[in-house]
């Protein structure tokens, strides 16, 4: 499984709009909707709220990977989005974030959600590849990027 096989075009925003967290959130969870890769927005919303209570997804290096498990998707869902500018996303390094990647998982299938996330994870410690992304200017290069 890879990030540049689940990603097509209509999964992919590189001009998110919002400034702050919920925001961002909201706005990738409207990708998925607008996709029609959601059974039910209102559970991935709430399922991807309910996991970042427990803890920030922002990682490092201007990553965030908001991700959540629910019954409103059937398969491994992912998208992509990058904001003009910084949003404070609580990041383990302290510093905003501008490329976020969403996932969202079935309740019952564990396997391919902690796979999924480990390969993002390994793909965003390649500054090259963060900063080719916060270059992109269309979904199709952002694939590109994320298939080299």
């Amino acid at each position: 499984m890879s990030l540049s096989s689940i990603l097509t075009r209509d999964t992919i925003n590189i001009h998110l709009k919002g400034s702050d967290k919920r925001a961002v959130i909201n706005e990738l969870v409207e990708i998925f909707a607008a996709a029609g890769k959601l059974n039910d927005k209102a559970a991935a919303l709430s399922a991807v709220w309910e996991r970042e209570n427990k803890m920030s997804t922002g990682m490092k290096h201007g990553v965030a990977i908001p991700h959540g498990k629910t019954g409103a998707v059937n398969d491994l869902v992912a998208c992509i989005g990058i904001s003009d500018g910084p949003v404070e996303f609580e990041a383990l390094d302290g510093e905003p974030c501008r490329i976020f990647i969403m996932t969202l998982s079935p309740l019952e299938k564990t396997g391919p959600h902690l796979q999924f996330l480990a390969e993002i994870s390994l793909l965003f410690k390649s500054a090259e590849k963060r900063a080719l992304l916060l270059k992109a200017d269309s979904p199709e290069e952002v694939i590109r990027i994320l298939s080299e």
